[in-house]
C-alpha cells in the first residue's frame, strides 16, 4: 500500500511540475506563418490559412466560394474599367455587406467539436490576440475577430493606398502624392500584380489581405517585421536569463525607458534618449531591477532609418557598459501610449512576473505626461494597458502591466501587436 501511495505521489508531483513548466514557459502561444506583418495585424486570417482543416472548411463552403470569385472578378474588372486610384482600391476592400455575409457564414459553420471550434479554443483564445472579446462565447469571439481583421485590412488600404490620414500623420502617412497623375498608374500596377498573386486562391479574404500587405510594402512600412523573431535574436540573451532570475532580490521587474526621436534624420540617437538611458543605468547599478527595457521604433523624423530601441541598447552596451543580457529591446512602439502597451506585452509573453511592478524612467516632462495619459489610451486603444503605482520621483513612476495589452490594434498597422 505504501508503495502505491508513493507511486501516486510521484505521478502527482511529476504532473504538477509539468503543468507549471507548461503554463509559465509560453503562456500565450502564437503561430507564425513567416510573414510577420500579416501575423501581427491579421492573426485570425493567418490561422485560417495555415490550419488545414479550417482552410478546407472555408474554401469548400459554397457561399464563401461565391464571395471569393466575386472578389477576384472585381479585382480583374478594375484593371480594365478603373480610371483613378480610388476606383481600384474600392473594388478590393471589403464592403459592409461582405463583412456581414462572412460573419453569418462563420456563425453557421461553427459547430461544437468541428475545425472552427478547435481553432478558436486551442489557438485563437490562448494567443490573447483578441483578449478584449474574452467574455464572448467562442463563436461570437470568432466573428468579432473576423470583423476586426476585415476592418484592419480596410484601414490599411485606406491609409497606404488611398492616402487617408492615420492617427499620427506626421510620422505614419503614405509615401506618395495621391493627387499626382502618375499615382493612378502605380495603383493600377499594384492591382495587376496582385491579380497574378491571388488568381488561384480558394480563400475569400486573400485578395483584400494581400492588397493591404502589398500597399504597406510599397510604402516601406514593414515595421512590424523589424527584428523578428526577437525571442531568438535580439532578445534571446535576456530571455534566457529571465529563467534564472531570483525576482525577490529586486524591487522591480524591469526599468522601462521610452525612446525619444532625434530632430535630424542623420542622428541615430537624441540627447533625450541618451539622458534617459543614463538615468536607467544608474538605477540598474543600484539593483532596482534585473532588466532595462528600451522601447521605441523607427518613428522620428519621418521615414528615419534609425530605430530608437536599437540605438538606446547600443548606447547602454557600448557607452554605459550594461550587459547585453540585461537589456530587452521593444523596437516597435511609435508613441508613449504604445511604449507602455508593448512593454506590458513583452512582460506577459516573455514570462516576467506580471504581479511585480516595473518602473518607467524618463525625463520629468514625459513622467508628468504618463501620469495623466490614461484618457488618451482609452481614446486610441480602447483600454489602459497599465496600472500606475507610486510616483517615485520627477523621473520615475511605477507601473503594472494589464493583460489587455495583448490585444491587436487594427488601426495601427505599423505596430499592431
Amino acid at each position: 500500500m505504501k508503495k502505491i501511495l508513493l507511486l501516486l505521489q510521484l505521478i502527482f508531483l511529476g504532473f504538477t511540475v509539468y503543468s507549471q513548466v507548461k503554463t509559465t514557459s509560453n503562456p500565450y502561444p502564437l503561430i507564425s506563418s513567416g510573414n510577420w506583418v500579416q501575423d501581427k495585424n491579421y492573426y485570425l486570417l493567418t490561422l485560417f490559412s495555415h490550419d488545414k482543416a479550417v482552410n478546407k472548411l472555408l474554401s469548400s463552403d459554397a457561399e464563401l466560394a461565391k464571395l471569393t470569385q466575386k472578389k477576384l472578378s472585381d479585382l480583374k474588372a478594375s484593371i480594365t474599367d478603373c480610371k483613378d486610384a480610388k476606383c481600384y482600391t474600392t473594388q478590393i476592400k471589403f464592403s459592409d455587406d461582405e463583412v456581414k455575409a462572412v460573419s453569418s457564414r462563420l456563425t453557421a459553420l461553427y459547430q461544437p467539436g468541428n475545425a472552427l471550434d478547435n481553432l478558436v479554443k486551442t489557438k485563437l483564445i490562448p494567443s490573447g490576440t483578441y483578449i478584449l472579446y474574452k467574455d464572448l462565447s467562442p463563436s461570437a469571439l470568432l466573428v468579432k475577430a473576423w470583423e476586426q481583421d476585415a476592418a484592419g485590412i480596410n484601414y490599411a488600404i485606406g491609409v497606404y493606398a488611398e492616402g487617408n490620414k492615420p492617427h499620427y500623420p506626421q510620422v505614419d502617412s503614405i509615401s506618395s502624392n495621391v493627387n499626382a497623375k502618375r499615382y493612378a498608374v502605380l495603383i493600377y500596377n499594384c492591382s495587376a500584380t496582385l491579380l497574378g498573386d491571388v488568381k488561384n486562391t480558394g480563400l475569400f479574404f486573400e485578395p483584400a489581405l494581400q492588397a493591404a500587405l502589398l500597399y504597406l510594402q510599397i510604402n516601406e512600412r514593414n515595421d512590424p517585421a523589424n527584428y523578428e523573431p526577437m525571442m531568438s535574436t535580439v532578445n534571446k540573451a535576456a530571455i534566457d536569463r529571465i529563467k534564472t532570475v531570483k525576482w525577490s532580490d529586486y524591487p522591480y521587474s524591469n526599468i522601462l525607458v521610452p525612446g525619444a526621436g532625434p530632430e535630424e534624420i542623420t542622428w541615430p540617437l537624441s540627447a533625450e534618449g541618451m539622458l534617459r538611458c543614463r538615468l536607467a543605468a544608474q538605477q540598474y547599478h543600484l539593483k532596482q531591477a534585473p532588466f532595462i527595457m528600451v522601447s521605441g521604433g523607427k518613428v522620428h523624423p519621418y521615414k528615419t532609418k534609425y530605430n530608437e530601441a536599437e540605438e538606446m541598447k547600443r548606447y547602454l552596451v557600448q557607452t554605459l557598459h550594461i550587459p547585453d543580457n540585461a537589456i530587452i529591446m521593444e523596437p516597435h512602439a511609435r508613441h508613449t501610449t504604445t511604449n507602455m502597451r508593448n512593454c506590458a506585452r513583452q512582460i506577459f509573453r516573455y514570462g516576467i512576473p506580471a504581479g511585480k511592478p516595473g518602473i518607467v524612467i524618463t525625463d520629468k516632462s514625459q513622467t508628468d505626461y504618463i501620469l495623466n495619459m490614461a484618457p488618451r489610451c482609452e481614446k486610441e486603444l480602447g483600454y489602459v494597458p497599465y496600472k500606475l503605482g507610486k510616483h517615485v520621483s520627477d523621473t520615475e513612476v511605477e507601473y503594472y502591466p494589464a493583460v489587455e495589452s495583448l490585444q491587436i490594434n487594427p488601426t495601427e498597422p505599423l505596430d499592431p501587436r
